[in-house]
């Protein structure tokens, strides 16, 4: 299989706080990644880590057969290549959905306008959104916010989504609509890695699913495995705990 992304050895600190210890993982092409753990075990950094929102302490991100920690490479370009969607749906206030998922076509991938508007009517129809092209942010529910964060993503042609704890933010009746574009997006063979605490899409959606704590990684396999046979007693207490309490 092709990997789109390869971690190795990865390890981050924050003064001296180790927030990630020696991982290595990796993501193959058309391949939906599930990461899942206790809030504080190092997801969401890790997130950061692979688009270089943060700069990994030691080892190394492959792309594409190249190390881009090292200072040949062009980073910005790299980060082109990946769709990031946040919790807090990062738009901007001052343009309307059009705008939204047009701006970063023009400005970083120099498409034209009637370019970078087909893409974006293109994305924007296939997370229903295309009827409020007008709107403006504050216009719109939480879940319609994320999922024009979602087209704004994908209007860049990544070759990979991240998506971070992406229904974290929104209302327990919005959470659904977020969840049913990314199940058809996952359909449609983007390559995916999702930090959730939604363990009913980890468990439907994903081709593999990765367990954190503490920083490391401490088991991954199919959610088959995960779900139904964990190996490692801290996967089962976690697995225990929330589906106690049915997140």
């Amino acid at each position: 299989m092709e990997k789109v992304v390869e971690i190795q050895h990865l390890s981050k600190s924050f003064g001296s706080n180790l927030i990630l210890k020696d991982i290595d993982f990796s993501v193959n092409k058309g391949e939906v990644v599930c990461i899942i753990g206790p809030s504080g075990s190092g997801k969401s950094t890790l997130l950061r880590c692979i688009n270089l929102l943060e700069k990994p302490s030691g080892g190394k991100i492959i792309y594409k057969g190249e190390d881009i920690l090292d200072h040949k490479h062009d980073i910005y370009a790299y980060r082109t290549k990946l769709g990031m969607v946040f919790q807090q749906f990062n738009l901007f206030n001052n343009h309307n959905v059009l705008s939204n998922c047009m701006v970063g076509q023009i400005k970083v991938l120099k498409r034209s306008k009637e370019e970078a508007k087909e893409v974006a009517m293109k994305y924007l129809k296939i997370v229903g959104m295309d009827q409020y092209i007008n709107a403006k942010p504050k216009q719109l529910s939480g879940g319609q916010k994320q999922r024009v964060a979602i087209a704004r993503a994908l209007s860049m042609e990544p070759d990979v989504m991240l998506f971070d704890e992406p229904t974290s933010a929104l209302d327990p009746e919005m959470v659904g609509e977020v969840l049913n574009v990314m199940k058809e997006l996952a359909n449609s063979g983007l390559t995916m890695l999702v930090v959730t605490h939604e363990m009913g899409f980890a468990k439907e959606v994903a081709d593999r699913v990765v367990f954190m704590d503490g920083g490391v990684i401490a088991e991954e396999g199919t959610p088959e495995q995960i779900f139904n046979n964990p190996k490692e007693a801290r996967t089962k207490e976690f697995l225990k705990r929330v589906l106690k309490q049915g997140i």
